[in-house]
């Protein structure tokens, strides 16, 4: 079974379910003391740092720390190790990081430009294209009556008003 302990906001000390002295401020601050002492020592604000049997005291002056800390958590240390990336094995990624920069400004570069290219030549298709389809739409469209004189119809499709 665990209990859960808290600690005396004066002297540091654990304080077990149903003991110490709660006190809230009219902030709505909780403070929690171990014992009428501490709550005392509070009030008259004494500084627990200048009280010898307090916990900060013992830790300001490293006296007894040995017996009251916690034993400090390990931090797991990243070992540095290469693998494949999905695309690229690892031979090929240590090849590029082994090239000079030059070469590698030089084939950013040369990709680049071939991007490029590739946009333009799909650009120049799409305004041939274009081109092409409104030749045709003007030669049919010669033949036909100006755009005044074709009468137009009733308008179609639903009420256009609030159900």
């Amino acid at each position: 079974m665990v209990l859960k302990t808290e600690l005396c906001r004066f002297s540091g000390a654990k304080i077990y379910p149903g003991k110490g002295i709660r006190f809230i401020r009219s902030d709505s601050q909780v403070f929690l003391f171990a014992n009428s002492k501490c709550k005392r020592y509070f009030h008259n604000r004494l500084r627990p740092a200048k009280l010898t049997w307090t916990a900060v005291y013992r830790k300001q002056h490293k006296k007894d720390i040995a017996a009251e800390t916690v034993k400090k958590r390990r931090r797991t240390t990243k070992k540095p190790y290469s693998r494949s990336i999905v695309g690229a094995t690892l031979e090929v990624i240590q090849k590029k990081r082994a090239e000079k920069p030059e070469v590698r400004d030089a084939a950013r570069e040369a990709a680049l430009r071939e991007i490029k290219e590739r946009i333009k030549k799909t650009k120049d298709e799409k305004k041939a294209k274009k081109a092409e389809l409104m030749s045709k739409s003007q030669k049919a469209s010669k033949g036909n009556v100006p755009k005044g004189a074709i009468p137009k119809g009733p308008k179609l499709g639903g009420s256009g008003g609030k159900r």
